[in-house]
């Protein structure tokens, strides 16, 4: 499930924990990271399960509607369709599924405010009224509707940020990973493939031959990283002479170490690769000069 670019990812936030508390051991290091990595599989669970928690939140107000002293015509009569998608209820039939997240104890029963809005929200949405207008109706048009929802409809939502909070503090920046795993889950589904929990690695899916250990690769990057620390700053102050070590942002820092440290693991990958992924790691985690400053060092240093 996670791949190289969100490996490197939680092995720079646990690293940069190192270097922000330097009694931190590597013990902890490695029980940081595993709690990291796990929490981004739990987080596409949780998500994966919206499908079926609105569209029962969907259903009590049809329900609710019908059950009026004089209901409209509408009311009598609904539109059914996204009510009876298939997504739903797959996900909703699915016995593994379901008991993963009793034993997690996930659940949207006490979010009764975050449910509403979404409904009221994608009923509003261009796309929700194509699906249910449509002369026709496929598993395939169902998994669209879910992808759509997930791309439109979580990312940056004022109702479910604070809830994510609450729940789990790795879950701080997976949300769009979580989601565009979610997406892909549906669009398997739609094309009757039955769910699996998905491996925590990738190179341990079935369906990734190949793939060198990324298990291996993120713990013993982060285990080189740490053990490593102080002699990376001291290559990085050596090479920046005008500058006081102090006046570096910890994040640059922590990110030219852990270019290095890959480097010296994987001399084999070629070094424009890596200089490349922890630039792009920058432009998210560091400051704005800092992509020009990581990528210049890194080059440096690698290269002398």
């Amino acid at each position: 499930m996670l791949g190289r670019r969100i490996l490197r990812i939680k092995a720079f936030k646990t690293v940069y924990s190192f270097a922000e508390n330097r009694s931190m051991t590597l013990k902890e290091a490695a029980a940081q990271l595993n709690k990291s990595c796990e929490a981004t599989r739990d987080l596409y669970l949780l998500m994966l399960s919206l499908p079926v928690a609105v569209t029962a939140e969907a259903l009590s107000r049809i329900e609710a509607a019908r059950g009026k002293f004089n209901p409209t015509e509408e009311e009598r009569h609904p539109n059914l369709r996204f009510t009876n998608n298939s997504i739903a209820r797959i996900l909703g039939n699915d016995t593994e599924f379901n008991s993963i997240l009793k034993k997690k104890k996930f659940s949207w029963d006490q979010s009764d405010v975050l449910l509403r809005h979404l409904y009221e929200n994608l009923k509003q949405r261009d796309y929700y009224r194509r699906y249910m207008e449509a002369p026709e109706c496929t598993p395939r048009m169902d998994a669209q509707l879910w992808v759509k929802f997930f791309e439109q409809e979580l990312v940056d939502n004022p109702d479910l940020e604070p809830i994510l909070e609450d729940m789990n503090i790795w879950w701080n920046d997976d949300l769009a990973y979580a989601l565009t795993r979610a997406c892909k889950t549906v669009e398997d589904l739609a094309k009757g493939k039955q769910w699996e929990m998905p491996e925590l690695y990738q190179s341990d899916m079935k369906d990734a031959p190949g793939l060198d250990d990324d298990s291996a690769f993120v713990h013993k990057l982060v285990e080189r990283a740490v053990a490593g620390y102080d002699r990376y700053c001291e290559s990085i102050a050596q090479r920046t002479p005008k500058w006081d070590l102090s006046r570096i942002c910890t994040t640059d820092l922590v990110l030219i170490a852990c270019g290095l440290a890959e480097w010296e693991l994987y001399p084999q990958t070629p070094v424009k690769i890596i200089i490349n992924e922890y630039v792009e790691i920058a432009k998210f985690y560091s400051t704005p000069e800092s992509r020009a400053f990581v990528n210049g060092i890194l080059d440096k240093l690698i290269n002398k």
